[in-house]
């Protein structure tokens, strides 16, 4: 019988979530979407050391602004719960014992200290079947001596007990069949008495079996540990309910070698995280994709093509698209560079699709913090003929503030090139004429454009000396989108305005 698909993610709390885990997420949510499955949001925090306050507050936040959604876990409920590793510690007990009970697990008391010396005294030294025989634990201790340590309050670590020699086969989609001799794993802890709380190996494996995970879909950077966990579902005897696991590919450097970091994020400006992080604990401020101005659905399809080809030319997809398109078996075994350039690309492209009278409605609030404000419908007008020219919304005020602001002063280099000795008669006679324009007509792009051009050529003029100077007077540089949009937000009075100050200015 086919079981229901049914994936996870499952981040640590112990900073900002990294954007390469905002692709595993998205790629789970994918395959879970594509295969009328269930997406199930789990907090492994057993290690109490690295917990930050506010760090899981901070990735459910960061999912509610990208748009992923979970169908069960932690703050959204479901019947496999508790969803918190931490409020699971009597479940992980009852494994614990289940292994020490049939010998694949044992307790060792070894101190830091004992095993610092045994590093010193071994190159390379590592806690297995080559070495464990020399070490202070309950393969080596009597079971008097281990009871007494034990009534004695003495802290242990739980060890699986693993056996060289054996070839340990893990079948993952993305990269096919991965043999690793059972001699070259060391005995990984399970437990620590200490706080009463497993570790990643331990937990992991009991939540996936018991909240019935079908695939584990994680960074390539959880690839070694997967041998240790075939054989941990094997020493449960749960190899039927074993999910298929796919290890996907490592986000690089822009630059150079090695897996994305903050560093390379500080060093090159851009962000590493969904949202604007403070380290509780340093101060630090880290910036996010959201206050940098991207779009949640521009960074997801940026991400999405990171280390995935949909096996088309198709660059720009919805997130259904991205669903319907999506197979594991295209993603590459290799790395990805974070090109980060084509990222603002992607969100560019959003930026394009939006429609104007939104992104009207998103730009108000910077005009009126500046001490101005206009009709939305007009303000649409103006955000569409400049938005082919930028990349986040936020940059929208430096391409529109001569709307709202009459320019003082002109760009030098410019005055130079057009305003030439005719300029002002020329100019003057421009005004003259606007003036005979109805504010009717003067309000069409189409028809005002019409009327000043075949001016012009009536006049006798050279049509760049009088367009230039024009975009001069208005803009105050020569920049802006086509001038006729222009005049007809700012109507004929202010155009006027602005061109007899410009005479008197530059004479």
């Amino acid at each position: 019988m086919t079981r229901k698909v049914r994936v996870r993610f499952a981040p640590s709390p112990t900073g900002a979530l990294h954007i390469g885990g905002v692709r595993t997420a998205l790629y789970n949510y994918l395959f879970a979407k594509q295969h009328s499955g269930e997406f199930i949001f789990r907090i492994e925090d057993t290690d109490s050391n690295r917990f930050v306050p506010g760090a899981e507050e901070y990735i459910i936040e960061s999912f509610k602004w990208l748009g992923i959604t979970f169908d069960e876990g932690v703050s959204f409920g479901g019947n496999y719960g508790p969803y918190r590793q931490s409020e699971r510690k009597d479940i992980y007990k009852t494994y614990v014992d289940e292994l020490l009970a049939k010998g694949l697990a044992y307790m060792a008391f070894d101190t830091p200290e004992e095993l610092e010396t045994k590093r010193t005294e071994i190159a390379n030294f590592q806690y297995d079947a080559s070495t464990r025989l020399a070490m202070n634990n309950s393969l080596t201790l009597s079971e008097d001596e281990v009871a007494q340590r034990l009534a004695n309050g003495e802290k242990y670590v739980v060890r699986v007990k693993i056996e060289p020699g054996e070839e340990i086969l893990v079948n993952d989609i993305i990269r096919g069949e991965v043999r690793i001799n059972s001699s070259i794993l060391d005995d990984k802890v399970l437990y620590k008495s200490a706080d009463g709380l497993p570790t990643y190996h331990l937990a992991n494996i009991v939540d996936d079996h018991l909240m019935e995970i079908t695939h584990v879909i994680r960074g390539e950077e959880w690839l070694p540990s997967a041998p240790l966990h075939v054989l941990l579902y094997r020493y449960f005897g749960w190899t039927d309910t074993m999910p298929q696991f796919a290890h996907l590919p490592l986000l690089l450097k822009p630059d150079g070698n090695g897996k994305l970091s903050k560093r390379d994020g500080d060093r090159l400006g851009f962000p590493v995280f969904p949202l604007e992080w403070h380290d509780p604990k340093t101060g630090e401020v880290s910036s996010g994709y959201r206050e940098s101005g991207y779009f949640p659905e521009a960074v997801l399809n940026f991400l999405a093509l990171l280390g995935w080809n949909p096996g088309n030319d198709q660059e720009i997809m919805t997130m259904d698209e991205m669903v319907q398109l999506f197979h594991l078996e295209k993603c590459s075994k290799s790395g990805a560079k974070f090109d980060y350039e084509k990222g603002k690309w992607f969100n560019h492209q959003y930026l394009q699709l939006k429609d104007n009278m939104e992104l009207a409605k998103q730009f108000r609030p910077t005009i009126q913090a500046k001490g101005f404000d206009m009709d939305e419908v007009q303000l649409a007008q103006i955000v569409g003929a400049v938005k082919s020219r930028v990349t986040f919304a936020n940059e929208l005020w430096d391409q529109t503030s001569f709307y709202f602001v009459a320019p003082t002063q002109y760009d030098e280099k410019a005055v130079q090139k057009r305003w030439k000795p005719e300029t002002k008669n020329e100019l003057g006679a421009l005004v003259n004429y606007l003036k005979t324009i109805t504010d009717a007509d003067f309000a069409s792009v189409e028809l005002s454009e019409k009327l000043v051009i075949g001016w012009i050529e009536t006049s006798g003029y050279n049509m760049g000396n009088v367009m230039n100077p024009f975009r001069l007077s208005l803009v105050g540089e020569m920049k802006g989108p086509h001038i006729f949009d222009i005049t007809a937000v700012l109507g004929k009075e202010e155009t006027i305005r602005r061109i007899q100050t410009a005479i008197e200015k530059l004479g």
